[in-house]
Parts: structure tokens; sequence; C-alpha cells
């Protein structure tokens, strides 16, 4: 339809369309809805994921010992130690905010979101000041082996999609 100079829409144009039409649910058929959602995505522990970086970490240290001399705890072993480290600590110490929170006798949104918050900016905090720490008190650090496995630490978070 091509547009007429001088013509204003109809009366019908800018009615809105009818609303949908939402049906109130009992407590019983919400409980068996939250059954059935319940047994289709189980929830998943912060925990879980935590341990998933350890391990990850533990296996980097691993591969990594191959290429040091001799075969076994070397720099490069101890460097990706000092990755998975800086992956591990910032998140433990995050997700043990988010567990203080929610023992607190004040839980509620605001205060959850607080503690998301403070949490988020006490990792990057941690985080940083380990990459600097060890950047000033550990002159011998190999940097591939370290960046490689926090890289990889930090993408256990990538699981979680594979667990569900």
């Amino acid at each position: 339809m091509i547009p007429q100079k001088n013509r204003f829409s109809e009366a019908n144009d800018w009615d809105e369309p009818e609303e949908e039409v939402y049906r109130v649910l009992s407590k019983e058929e919400m409980a068996a809805l939250q059954a059935s959602n319940a047994v289709k995505h189980p929830p998943l522990s912060p925990w879980r994921i935590l341990a998933a970086q350890v391990a990850v970490t533990a296996l980097s240290m691993v591969i990594w010992s191959i290429f040091g001399e001799p075969v076994g705890v070397s720099l490069y072993t101890q460097s990706a130690f000092l990755g998975g480290l800086i992956s591990v600590l910032p998140s433990a110490l995050f997700l043990l905010r988010l567990e203080l929170a929610k023992k607190s006798q004040l839980l509620n949104p605001g205060n959850y979101l607080a503690a998301l918050v403070s949490g988020e900016f006490i990792k990057i905090a941690v985080t940083l000041m380990l990459f600097i720490g060890i950047a000033y008190l550990i002159p011998g650090v190999l940097w591939v082996p370290l960046l490689v496995t926090y890289v990889l630490a930090l993408k256990c978070v990538w699981l979680a999609w594979l667990w569900r």
C-alpha cells in the first residue's frame, strides 16, 4: 500500500493488540511444574565448577611438566600452578562471599545484589594483586604456561553447559 498525501490513519490502526490471558496456577499445579523443571534442569553447584578449575590446573601442570628439565616439577610446572592459583583463589573468595550472604539474617534481593557486586570486586582486585605480585616477586616465571593455565581454568565455566 502506498501512503497517500494528507491521509490520516484509521482509528483501528492505533488500537493495541489484545492482551494475552494468564491462568493462575494452584499450589499443587505450581509444585508439579517446579518438580518437572527440577528434573529437566537440575541446579548446578558453583563449587563443582571450582573443583573443575582445580582439576584443569592439575592436568595442565602435568602436561607442562613434560617440557621441563628434568621432567617433573620444574619452572614450567610451577608457572602452570601459579596460573591456576590466579584463577582458583579469586573464584573461591567470590563463592565464599556469596555463601556468607546466603546465610545472612537479612537476605533480600538488594543485599544479595550488594554481595554479588562486592564479591566480584574482591575477585577482580585479588586477581590483579596476584598478577602484579607474581610479576614483581617471581622474576623467573614463565608467562606462557601461567597464562595458558589461567585461561583454561577460567573457561571451566563453559563446562557447566555440558553438565546440564
